[in-house]
């Protein structure tokens, strides 16, 4: 790039010379025109003539050599090096913004990390990431990438997840927490047990899913591709007519005026801007996205999102947070943190996930010594002795089998009733929290003219009314299995409009045949299952739901930039083409309309790597 802008700047200099000085002889003039054209134009006529033999004749590489090799032939020197030279500046401009697109790609491209250090024998040998095997431990310092997936086994660190979710602050990482490939240690030395080989790891798949994005072309790129195989022919057909058939046919016509206005007529033909700027917009768009932490698969999918119509939701873990947690702890003539206490003591030795919630919201070391006795009662909940005391915890029907009097309990979630001693000593709520984000991603949906948002899920119907009344959805369909689902999302195909989509948001493996099945499935890939994420569009790397209103925006955005270059190119190409044959334009005006809407449409395009904050 540095080099041609060199040679548009020595090829500019030279150009203004011989247009603002008049030197005796006039070959001298012309001498310095085509060294200005031959500085910039040789690599064009390079080109022109290697894609002949290879067959490819119709491009703006022959286009431009021909327009300009035919000035030169009827003695408009300055016309010729003028289309040359603007063209290359467009081409410059062209490089500048794929650059600046492509940085937002390869920024994401720099996860890929060099090596991993794994411990083997006692001794730290340094190897490739894929050499790695499932169950070793590797050694991660500070500075240094995430190689493979895994989980802490030794140490505390703060990670730098940026490159992965979007997100600006750092997240703590210590033992026992699972770790994504990718991020960046940023404090402390870390052990990680490996969970995946290189292939299958979280950055393995990210960059797969980059890589392979421009490969899956839009409706509009596809009909620009089209349109340029069967448009340029037309008009160096047309072109040629141009030039020979009017002196033929009218009087007093000259073969000279005519194959200016056939010149004109072809530099103003060439369809760069199209060419140039609609895909431009597309990878541009696919940059910001992941910029933000969204992962779109191609381009014809960020195009169907900006006909997105119905919002189908799975709930758990997508919706609310898919971890079991206390709510609410309703003590009755006892403290509340002795209450809690007792109870974690009684579900101690359970790892039932409402056993591991109440140890979580206890958050004390348990003393087993005082844990004399305990007994589960199936269906019903556990009986155990801790220290001088007789504890109940469960359900309803364990109050009533032991004769306890109860405050029954209405909550939405799983209630504990606790019993001291044969005393009722109060409840506690368990239950899937709700994602602080949620409401916003409804909300907002809404706001972006989302015609339904609705919720399906496997839970019983009192808790996903709950959560979708909530949630203000406009449906909310409960009890189901997987294949339910997928019986749900195909009668709500049948409810959008012909050029409507309908898009799924998912995050368990039970989800990846509706992911399929949707116009456009969304998993989230944080703590999404694989088999989710490899069905799955369109991946949101931070679990945020929200982020479905920031790859919608997105979308439209795009496909607005797309639609505004495609329509200003047209016009303003047609209005010169038309101007040109009828001999009202100069090859200035044809430079314009070929290099200058170029430039505006890409300036244009680069527009869509703003994203939204």
């Amino acid at each position: 790039m540095k080099k041609k802008g060199i040679k548009i700047i020595i090829a500019l200099i030279l150009f203004i010379i011989a247009m603002t000085i008049k030197f005796n002889n006039e070959i001298i003039n012309n001498v310095i025109f085509i060294i200005s054209y031959l500085i910039v134009g040789l690599e064009i006529l390079r080109k022109a003539i290697r894609n002949i033999i290879r067959g490819k004749i119709f491009d703006e590489n022959f286009l431009m050599s021909i327009a300009t090799i035919g000035a030169f032939g009827i003695g408009e020197f300055p016309e010729a090096v003028a289309v040359m030279l603007f063209y290359q500046v467009g081409e410059l401009f062209q490089s500048y913004a794929v650059d600046k697109s492509r940085k937002s790609i390869s920024d994401l491209m720099d996860i890929r990390p060099d090596y991993a250090d794994v411990e083997r024998n006692g001794k730290i040998e340094k190897v490739d990431p894929d050499e790695v095997k499932i169950g070793e431990i590797i050694v991660v310092k500070p500075g240094e990438k995430i190689p493979l997936d895994g989980i802490v086994v030794e140490g505390k660190t703060s990670l730098d997840t940026k490159a992965l979710t979007g997100e600006s602050l750092p997240r703590e990482a210590s033992e026992g927490e699972e770790i994504l490939s990718g991020s960046i240690n940023l404090t402390g030395v870390i052990k990680i047990k490996v969970t995946k080989e290189f292939g299958e790891s979280t950055v393995s798949k990210i960059l797969d899913l980059v890589e392979n994005a421009s490969s899956k072309k839009s409706k509009s790129e596809n009909f620009i591709s089209k349109f340029a195989e069967y448009y340029t022919p037309i008009v160096v057909i047309i072109a040629v007519i141009l030039a020979i058939v009017p002196p033929l046919l009218i009087k007093d016509a000259t073969f000279s005026d005519w194959l200016y206005r056939a010149l004109s007529f072809l530099v103003v033909s060439c369809p760069c801007a199209l060419v140039i700027s609609i895909p431009l917009s597309f990878f541009g768009g696919i940059g910001g996205a992941s910029k933000m932490g969204i992962l779109i698969k191609g381009s014809n999918y960020l195009e169907q999102l900006a006909n997105a119509e119905i919002v189908v939701f799975d709930k758990t873990g997508t919706l609310t947070e898919g971890v079991f947690e206390v709510q609410k702890v309703e003590p009755v003539d006892i403290s509340e943190e002795e209450l809690l206490k007792l109870t974690a003591y009684a579900e101690n030795y359970s790892n039932h996930p409402i056993s591991i919630s109440l140890k979580k919201a206890y958050n004390k070391k348990i003393d087993e010594k005082q844990i004399i006795k305990t007994e589960e009662i199936s269906g019903k909940g556990v009986i155990a002795k801790i220290g001088d005391k007789s504890v109940f915890v469960g359900n309803e029907k364990l109050m009533e089998e032991k004769q306890i009097d109860y405050k029954k309990c209405n909550d939405i979630g799983t209630i504990l009733y606790i019993a001291i001693d044969g005393k009722y000593a109060g409840y506690i709520v368990i239950a899937d929290k709700i994602k602080k984000d949620s409401p916003k991603a409804i909300k907002e949906l809404k706001k972006n003219h989302i015609k339904q948002t609705v919720m399906l899920t496997g839970d019983r119907k009192h808790v996903g009314e709950h959560v979708a009344q909530e949630l203000k959805l406009d449906k909310v369909y409960t009890e189901l299995l997987p294949d339910g689902k997928v019986e749900r999302v195909e009668n709500l195909l049948k409810e959008k409009s012909e050029k409507g989509k309908l898009v799924f948001v998912g995050d368990g493996i039970n989800d990846a045949p509706v992911l399929a099945l949707a116009d456009i499935g969304i998993a989230m890939g944080g703590l999404g299952s694989d088999a989710a994420i490899e069905a799955a569009d369109v991946v949101l790397m931070t679990d945020e739901p929200s982020k479905i209103v920031d790859a919608i925006y997105l979308s439209k955005k795009t496909m607005r930039i797309v639609k505004e270059n495609i329509i200003f190119a047209i016009s303003v190409k047609v209005l010169v083409l038309i101007l040109s044959a009828i001999g009202l334009s100069t090859m200035w005006e044809a430079v314009f309309a070929d290099v200058g809407v170029s430039i505006i449409a890409i300036i244009n395009s680069l527009r869509v790597l703003r994203v939204k904050k």
